[in-house]
């Protein structure tokens, strides 16, 4: 499955940075795949940054987020040529905020300083 998983991402991740022509996806990221064992569905998780690499608004990241939604047949399709799975899974995506947290304690340490 970490296969499947990691070519579903690979192949999403290549489509929407070379692709996609949607002007809400912004600066996406696919940052995780979780198939489900009988392949029906997958959860894309994807993060987003902002304006020279700040965190994402939240209105940036719902814009992207449907965006990705609404080219969810094309994506769907894409999979299917590239990666010719017996089944191919139901697109589902979600926002990683791992990202996020990530900066607000860089953000963190540097307000703290060196000790």
């Amino acid at each position: 499955m970490r296969r499947v998983d990691e070519a579903i991402r690979q192949v999403i991740g290549d489509v929407v940075a070379k692709d996609m022509k949607d002007p809400r996806v912004g600066f996406v990221t696919v940052t995780d795949v979780r198939t489900s064992p009988d392949l029906s569905h997958a959860r894309v998780y994807v993060s987003v940054l902002g304006e020279r690499g700040q965190p994402s608004d939240s209105a940036q990241r719902e814009a992207s987020l449907e965006g990705l939604r609404s080219a969810h047949g094309f994506l769907q399709g894409r999979v299917a040529s590239e990666l010719r799975l017996k089944r191919t899974p139901a697109l589902e995506f979600s926002y990683d905020d791992t990202t996020d947290r990530a900066m607000r304690v860089e953000e963190i340490l540097d307000e703290i300083g060196p000790s």
